[in-house]
């Protein structure tokens, strides 16, 4: 019989095991029927993460290299690998200590990564802050967080911009029998029991109430955009990164016992309840070559796009007495994450930035509806995130109750342009506005269902002549008649 190592590294702000509820024990279950026999271990780092604010990501990934050297030390000295299923944070824990580590290890001892629900490019809920996040029900089991993980959670972050932007970067051999395979799983179904009625992202349309489908996918793109200094066109360059599992789960929430995407299935074999997630579970285990993760990667693909077609329409009545109905639409969204940075590496702090459309490159050409939410981060303001509905601006047909017409059909658009309107204008130093005219090119690259887009934008820097200025000769000293604080802007600029 098969033997394998499974560990269960649970998310943030977790206080027991009971997070993980039956799953282990039903994978267990499910491997005997494949004829797998499948050790379960958990590495338990919440005393580590939930409380204390000064602990960051980078100090988890210390503590988690140092249980897994305690609890699998045996396993990985006689040559054996481990496959890490993680919740919620937990993803981007691992992934950040594989970052960190993968260079100390001969062998590297982690063969698969199945991530649920992972919050890979962060929460739209971090930005709440400790407070009112521990008076939310369905956030984490209710504990107070600690900020320094918050605030790699937080939208744009700048450590979680640079493990994404890095994972981007490296090519398809990252994804091997050597390395690992990674997985995303993640549901988009609401646990109405837990919207909270002031916080409107608990119950946000392409999220799972606390993690966004976007922000768990890694098949992300990255994109640089470079003004120049003559003018021009600014300079645009992509990456795609390489290609990564990614499935919704039907009916699957971030947490709750009834639907929650961990806590949901049941230890009884065959139970529909959660059947979903262990299925899509045992698919990831019973991967063995990079064939077989290519085959389940288009697999997933066809599955997800099957599911959120079928969980389109969600039908909630009103009340008891009235039969009147709710309607919620689970459109696809993407996630697009802007940093505006200028040329000497300087953070642009104030700028406007517009999305364009059609062949007139005009902001009011752009389809009603397609905004979602903006949110820029707290710690990094030269970062904001837009979230976008993707099928609003590819367009979409009528939705439909049976006779009753929920939303008309909506016409789309292809072309997809960006302005950018930087402060300060004027003065000593200064920006010029950047825009780049709508193309498809730059739709196809921006706007991607169930993912994220990274955008470096680079501002040139301009510094006016009269910064320095040689005045002479003098005759002499100190030299009279000059008042440096009546000196204007020349609106020349250096080269």
């Amino acid at each position: 019989m098969k033997e394998i190592t499974l560990v269960f590294v649970h998310g943030y702000s977790v206080t027991n095991l009971n997070t993980y509820g039956q799953l282990p024990i039903r994978i267990r279950e499910e491997g005997k029927k494949q004829g797998i026999n499948i050790n379960v271990k958990d590495i338990f780092l919440g005393q580590y993460i939930s409380f204390h604010d000064e602990v960051r990501i980078q100090d988890v990934s210390r503590a988690l290299q140092s249980a897994i050297n305690d609890v699998l030390g045996d396993i990985i000295k006689a040559g054996k690998r481990f496959i890490a299923v993680t919740h919620s944070t937990g993803g981007p824990v691992v992934r950040d200590w594989s970052e960190r580590y993968k260079s100390q290890w001969t062998n590297f001892p982690m063969s698969h990564l199945i991530m649920l629900a992972p919050a890979n490019f962060g929460s739209a809920l971090a930005q709440l802050g400790k407070g009112r996040l521990s008076r939310l029900v369905g956030w984490f089991q209710g504990v107070e967080p600690g900020q320094g993980v918050l605030d790699w959670l937080e939208l744009g972050s700048n450590e979680a911009y640079k493990l994404n932007k890095d994972w981007i970067n490296y090519d398809d051999s990252v994804v091997s029998e050597q390395n690992f395979f990674p997985f995303a799983l993640i549901g988009q179904a609401i646990e109405r029991k837990f919207y909270d009625n002031l916080n409107s992202y608990t119950g946000e349309l392409g999220s799972d109430g606390v993690v966004r489908s976007a922000a768990a996918n890694l098949n992300a793109t990255y994109i640089s955009i470079k003004q120049t200094l003559n003018g021009d066109q600014p300079v645009v360059e992509s990456k795609k990164a390489p290609k990564t599992a990614f499935r919704i789960v039907r009916k699957s929430s971030h947490s709750g016992d009834d639907i929650g995407i961990m806590a949901a299935p049941s230890q009884v074999a065959d139970d529909p309840k959660g059947i979903d997630t262990v299925h899509s579970i045992m698919r990831c285990i019973n991967v063995s070559s990079k064939t077989d993760y290519y085959k389940l990667c288009d697999d997933f693909a066809i599955e997800s796009e099957q599911i959120q077609q079928d969980e389109l329409l969600e039908t909630i009545k009103k009340g008891f007495i009235t039969e009147s109905k709710r309607y919620f639409i689970h459109d696809k969204y993407a996630m697009i994450i802007f940093r505006v940075l200028d040329s000497e590496g300087y953070p642009v702090k104030d700028f406007d930035l517009t999305f364009t459309a059609g062949t007139q490159s005009n902001p009011n050409h752009l389809p009603e509806g397609f905004f979602a939410d903006r949110q820029r981060n707290s710690k990094n303001p030269e970062t904001v995130t837009y979230f976008v509905n993707h099928d609003v601006f590819n367009g979409a047909p009528a939705v439909m109750d049976g006779n009753t017409q929920v939303r008309a059909a909506i016409k789309g658009i292809s072309l997809l342009g960006i302005e950018v309107v930087p402060r300060p204008d004027a003065g000593f130093v200064r920006y010029q506005p950047l825009s780049i005219k709508a193309s498809d090119t730059l739709f196809n690259l921006v706007v991607n269902a169930n993912g994220t887009a990274l955008i470096d934008i680079c501002l040139q820097r301009l510094v006016d002549q009269k910064v320095f200025v040689i005045n002479g000769p003098v005759d002499s000293m100190p030299p009279k008649g000059i008042d440096f604080k009546k000196i204007q802007p020349s609106n020349i600029t250096v080269k």
